[in-house]
């Protein structure tokens, strides 16, 4: 019985993470943290849980959480895991951490882009960029897990074969991302109501958003060489999903054949990645409530451009169910253990 400790277990990615958990026989919830809710029913918060849960919300105290839990998820707001995190911790337990406190390698790139001063840069070193189709053996012997962001996620799985071949020219690179309000958070905040996003669709973070280091940092490790993109998000008026559209161009003619090929090098053994049929694209439709990433690409002669196609859902494989992922690996358990559900439709 694996024992899971979850801080921030009232925001979307920690209920997320709880839905899931729940359905397993093999891990028991035994810390739903909460700042906003202490002595709160974890149940009333989210009522989709009634009889399910019957247990209050605790607070944020990491250090007393690691005396009890086998792995604590951190589904917390940028600074709270570095701020928390110890050596002591890391000796009692495993930390997997779906901020970017440890994603990106260099401190003064996460400092400049998100603003903060990183508190604990000694570990940022150690922690393994938990993108399992990558960097599986790494993630098995992990103590600390930077769980990739959703939107990093889906754009990394879309364009890895080509950049990992070299076969497109990586000062080409456009990413054009769709999300659902969920990505956004659970905090009440006037973009995100529902008479500003209804009916509506609007780029963000122009030139600027903060998963554009992480996405660039990456791919340059694919490459092996420097990687700059221009990444452009937009919320769409829709719960769940993340649409990707990346565009390069081709560093010498390929077929639809030869790119297929280069896909099914990749991905043909990865349960979670699901190489669509040329000629078919991904909908955010075909993903919902699932660990599943669906991947398409789209070959432009006319412009020698390749068009690289994804879809995930945000809150599952990109941010809880990726996470559970890590922690199968991490306990020697079959990576799709606990995440076979079938999207939901309609």
């Amino acid at each position: 019985m694996i024992k899971v400790g979850i801080i921030g277990a009232t925001g979307y990615a920690g209920a997320e993470l709880v839905r899931l958990l729940l359905q397993r026989d093999d891990v028991e919830i035994v810390w739903y943290g909460s700042r906003s809710y202490v002595g709160e029913n974890f149940s009333s918060i989210y009522r989709n849980m009634t009889h399910l849960v019957d247990t209050p919300c605790g607070d944020d105290d990491m250090s007393r959480l690691a005396e009890a839990a086998d792995v604590i998820f951190t589904a917390t707001p940028q600074g709270f895991c570095a701020s928390q995190i110890t050596e002591e911790i890391l000796s009692k337990t495993r930390v997997i951490d779906l901020s970017a406190d440890f994603r990106i390698q260099d401190v003064g790139v996460y400092e400049a882009w998100y603003q903060l001063k990183h508190a604990s840069p000694r570990f940022i070193k150690e922690a393994v960029y938990g993108l399992c189709e990558v960097n599986r053996e790494k993630v098995r012997h992990a103590r600390l897990i930077a769980n990739p962001g959703c939107y990093p996620t889906c754009s990394f799985l879309t364009l890895y074969p080509m950049v990992k071949e070299g076969l497109i020219d990586t000062d080409t690179i456009i990413i054009d991302a769709k999300s659902g309000t969920s990505g956004a958070g659970r905090s009440a905040k006037v973009p995100s109501l529902y008479c500003e996003v209804n009916e509506s669709m609007k780029p963000y973070g122009v030139a600027s958003h903060r998963h554009t280091p992480e996405i660039e940092e990456q791919l340059s490790r694919a490459a092996g060489k420097p990687v700059t993109i221009s990444f452009t998000p937009h919320l769409v008026p829709m719960n769940r999903g993340i649409l990707v559209t990346a565009y390069a161009s081709m560093a010498k003619p390929l077929t639809v054949e030869e790119v297929a090929a280069i896909y099914d090098k990749y991905y043909a053994k990865e349960y979670f990645v699901r190489v669509m049929q040329p000629g078919m694209v991904p909908q955010t439709r075909w993903v919902e409530g699932s660990n599943f990433a669906d991947i398409a690409f789209q070959i432009d002669a006319r412009t020698n451009r390749i068009v690289m196609m994804g879809a995930i859902d945000n809150m599952v494989k990109g941010a809880a169910g990726q996470a559970i992922q890590n922690m199968n690996l991490m306990f020697g358990l079959p990576e799709n253990t606990g995440l076979k559900q079938i999207p939901v439709f309609p």
